[in-house]
């Protein structure tokens, strides 16, 4: 008869079948995780863009935070907004500074 193969049994034929899709599996497996690497490459050099970002950020406020720092305050005079946010933005900056180190070894470890 046409298109039976009198020497395959239903069970040998189903095998041959699961063999085939598990081949094909594995090759989408590994295409997608060559996608997952590439992902993960694109946002690992998009923290390191923004880790030189918010150093110049860091020291740019720092060197605003000096330069406030230079004027004489009126006595009793309150605060203004800008030299609140500039403390805060020194504050910040200094403990990015210091953990900075920490950080980059931790991922490159």
């Amino acid at each position: 008869m046409f298109g039976k193969n009198p020497g395959m049994s239903p069970l040998r034929s189903r095998k041959q079948l699961l063999l085939a899709e598990s081949e094909l599996n594995r090759a989408q497996l590994v295409v997608e995780m060559e996608a997952i690497k590439t992902g993960i490459r694109s946002i690992h050099e998009s923290a390191k863009s923004f880790d030189s970002l918010a150093s110049s950020a860091a020291a740019l406020v720092v060197g605003l935070a000096a330069f406030q720092r230079g004027k004489p305050a009126q006595a009793g005079a309150k605060p203004s907004w800008l030299q609140t946010i500039l403390k805060g933005a020194g504050l910040i900056s200094s403990l990015w500074l210091a953990l900075r180190p920490q950080l980059r070894e931790r991922d490159e470890g």
